[in-house]
């Protein structure tokens, strides 16, 4: 039973969009008129509608959800260099802003826009890692490192981590690394200091010294063998590179302050370190909110999370209004993403439609609120791995138990 203080939130469907609903197509997004007596065959932007799987029905299997989504993984090269063409461009833009203007608050907030820009850049390098951006291997791999630089992420290891490790293995601890929660158990054991950096991290304030710190420099940027048992060449040379990225724009922003008669310190703060700041809170409290949620489930055994659906079930389609979901490259739109890796980021939102038509009540929706934000925060400390269910820090239920997979 969930602890005294908490109350377990029940889906209330009328307020919150917590599962998927079929789509209510209009006659002009259907192949024939409305008029036609007959069942013609409905679609969305010119792709075939399968037709909604009942919540009670068998789940289909991962070949057939991806089988719906093949006409969304056409890939376009002029469509990809438009938009790596595009953002580089605001980056430089902004980055001059940051120099040129005269008001320190100015420089402060093109600071913190430039940090945004960052996060569009590496999105696209996001998607050329899984090779989605472009159909051509070679080309997504340079504009996967070029887009990386600013963000000062090796190309070669995020490929092994994200890629490999956290697709293959999403919400099974033990292997995927990603805000992966401890257990009571685990979290008593460990030393007071990593106790007090764990409260630190999930106080919904922490996402982005949890992604700088444990992500970034523990396991991207020249990670010890320790964290990175597998050495290849390829992982020290992409480190290399975005240092060598990183001393460059800092060596720059220190010679323009020079030459500006500008502090060098201001500058280098302004125009590197702090949008390198807000970089890290921003890619962490995606992360964060892509997989963590109250009706989201961790697995401790291999059997049970292969039987969870988990390219589904442990992922959260959080839906933001003005806009930002769009700005974000439609990252947001992730079950989508999750079920298949070579949907392009610009298809990335008809393919979620899509998939929320045909698996009504399987998908977990959340409209975004700070408010929702920071009662997960609040609620997901912990994880019980038997009763398969969050907890706070003394190990008190704060979530309704996920069921067993069968």
């Amino acid at each position: 039973m969930p602890a005294p203080g908490y109350r377990v939130r029940q889906d209330r469907p009328k307020k919150t969009d917590m599962t998927a609903r079929p789509l209510d197509l209009s006659p002009a997004q259907t192949a024939e008129p409305a008029s036609n007596p007959a069942h013609p065959p409905r679609k969305l932007a010119g792709v075939p509608l399968p037709e909604p799987i009942a919540f009670e029905a068998p789940f289909p299997n991962r070949k057939t959800i991806r089988g719906w989504l093949i006409p969304l993984g056409e890939r376009s090269v002029a469509r990809a260099l438009t938009l790596f063409a595009l953002d580089y461009a605001i980056f430089a833009a902004v980055l001059a802003g940051v120099v040129l203007a005269p008001q320190w608050w100015a420089k402060l907030g093109l600071g913190v826009l430039l940090g945004l820009v960052i996060a569009r850049l590496f999105i696209i390098g996001h998607d050329a890692c899984h090779q989605s951006l472009t159909d051509r291997r070679g080309l997504n791999k340079w504009l996967g490192r070029l887009t990386f630089l600013p963000s000062l992420t090796p190309y070669s290891l995020w490929e092994v981590g994200h890629n490999v490790v956290h697709h293959g293995y999403t919400n099974l601890k033990g292997f995927d690394f990603v805000w992966a929660p401890y257990s009571l158990e685990e979290f008593r054991a460990l030393p007071r200091w990593r106790r007090v950096m764990e409260r630190i991290y999930r106080n919904g304030f922490g996402a982005g010294l949890y992604y700088l710190i444990e992500i970034w420099w523990l396991k991207l940027f020249f990670p010890s063998k320790r964290q990175m048992a597998t050495r290849r060449a390829i992982f020290m040379w992409d480190c290399t590179l975005v240092a060598t990225f990183g001393a460059i724009w800092i060596g720059a922003l220190a010679w323009l302050a020079v030459a500006t008669d500008q502090s060098v310190l201001g500058l280098v703060g302004a125009g590197f370190v702090l949008p390198f700041l807000i970089w890290n809170l921003t890619v962490g409290f995606v992360l964060y909110v892509h997989h963590t949620h109250t009706s989201v489930a961790w697995y401790d055994t291999k059997p049970m999370w292969a039987k969870a659906q988990p390219f589904v079930s442990t992922t959260v389609h959080l839906r933001f209004r003005f806009g930002i979901g769009a700005a974000l490259h439609h990252i947001m739109e992730h079950t989508a993403h999750h079920v298949d890796m070579s949907v392009p980021l610009y298809r990335l939102k008809r393919a979620q439609a899509l998939l929320e038509h045909a698996l009504p009540g399987r998908i977990i929706i959340e409209n975004f609120s700070w408010r929702w934000y920071f009662r997960t925060a609040r609620r997901c400390k912990l994880y019980d791995f038997k009763a398969l269910c969050w907890t706070d820090f003394r190990g008190r239920q704060t979530s309704d138990n996920s069921p067993v997979p069968v």
